[in-house]
């Protein structure tokens, strides 16, 4: 039968009888080994100078400290989390303010643009005015044709832009018909009594037609 704790050959060995002894030679052997280590690279391994520093610990103090991440998975892990638990909190609240951004500045340039398709429906009548003085002749010189020239202007370069001319094709969505002397299917503007303006893809106001037959339109 097997002794399971066979006696050594040498019972009054300190290697045997002296703990201290013994780590004392394994803090001796890390550090050879450490020293080994350093003349073929200058950066010793981390976990080899861990290894050291524990031997010396034990043979100074009798007690090995204890790493509470010794295995890489603890505290670190939970750093890690956390990081990127907040990562995805910043990334989150950053695509909200760039969304809120986003709306804050559609919204306040819709309200610019409401403030000016108010103004300029204000000024319609007076286009309708210089129209029918066009039309007259009063504006083919002095200073009225002036005025006209740079007040139309003016709201062209606001965006402001006049449709219906006689021979396109008639539309109820922003046609206004007082009257339908087409006989057929197809139908378009015969007369133009007020034109009608966009502004912008805005249309602030319908033109005011006549609907007739394309080959009228035509002769």
């Amino acid at each position: 039968m097997t002794d399971p704790n066979p006696m050594p050959d040498n019972p009054g060995d300190p290697e045997h009888t002296d703990p201290e002894a013994t780590s004392a030679e394994r803090a001796e052997a890390a550090a050879e080994e450490a020293a080994r280590a350093q003349d073929a690279d200058p950066e010793i391994d981390a976990a080899l100078q861990a290894e050291i520093e524990a031997a010396f610990a034990e043979v100074e103090g009798g007690v090995l400290p204890v790493d509470p991440d010794a295995d890489g998975d603890g505290e670190v892990s939970d750093i890690e989390a956390q990081l990127a638990e907040r990562t995805e909190d910043l990334q989150r609240v950053s695509a909200e303010y760039a969304n809120y951004r986003r709306r804050t500045e559609r919204d306040r340039q819709g309200i610019i643009d409401s403030a000016k398709a108010s103004v300029l429906t204000q000024l319609l009548p007076i286009l309708d005015d210089l129209e029918l003085a066009a039309k007259h002749g009063d504006l083919d010189h002095g200073p009225l044709k002036a005025f006209a020239d740079k007040f139309t202007d003016t709201v062209r370069g606001l965006k402001l832009e006049p449709f219906g001319a006689e021979g396109e094709t008639f539309d109820p969505e922003i046609h206004e018909a007082v009257q339908d002397l087409s006989s057929g299917e197809e139908k378009v503007l015969g007369t133009v009594l007020r034109h009608g303006y966009r502004f912008g893809d805005k249309v602030v106001r319908n033109a005011m037609v006549i609907i007739a037959d394309p080959a009228d339109t035509a002769e």
